[in-house]
């Protein structure tokens, strides 16, 4: 009797859905600094405070969905990770980071189409993303896309500048892109 409690419980909590944290009010000010962040400890700082607003559910039951599904990530469990980052999207389909998680596993199972279309919604609901954006340029890469794999990681950059990789790689894709200047 404890056992079905609980799950409904747990169902009832589910059912009410999250805060999308994707539009706090912090995050245009942690942006901008980040824009001006003047070293690399700077910017990681600015990157991690805006990515832990981005894992506000504002929902308990979410958050440990969340957690869970990182551990079981972690310990190689895709599809156990997968159903619950299904159940996070299905209570809450506002919640920007439970796309891009789910986003990152489809990535990580070479899954790129089912990948790219949570980017897009990742990226509709926070257009900022620059963990997905340069998700997205990493598949296009790994697609022979090399003028979209181009235009996500510059868009990554205007996102996040301090990304030392992703410029590398806007590097090397322009003189790809565009050819070696004359």
């Amino acid at each position: 009797m404890a056992r079905l409690l609980a799950a409904f419980l747990a169902l009832v909590a589910l059912s009410v859905p999250a805060i999308a944290r994707q539009g706090d009010e912090r995050l245009d000010g942690l942006f901008e600094q980040l824009q001006a962040a003047h070293n690399p400890l700077e910017a990681k700082v600015l990157e991690e405070a805006i990515w832990q607003i981005w894992l506000e559910s504002g929902s308990p039951t979410i958050d440990l969905l969340m957690s869970n599904a990182s551990d079981a990530v972690a310990a190689g469990d895709y599809d156990k990770a997968k159903t619950m980052y299904d159940t996070i999207i299905k209570y809450d389909p506002n919640f920007a980071e439970g796309w891009n998680k789910r986003a990152t596993l489809y990535f990580m199972m070479g899954d790129y189409q089912d990948s790219i279309a949570d980017i897009e919604k990742t990226l509709t609901l926070e257009p900022r993303h620059f963990g997905a954006l340069s998700g997205l340029g990493q598949i296009l890469d790994r697609l022979n896309d090399p003028a979209g794999a181009l235009k996500a990681y510059r868009r990554a950059l205007a996102a996040d500048p301090q990304m030392d990789a992703v410029r590398d790689r806007v590097k090397e894709l322009t003189l790809k892109v565009n050819g070696s200047p004359i």
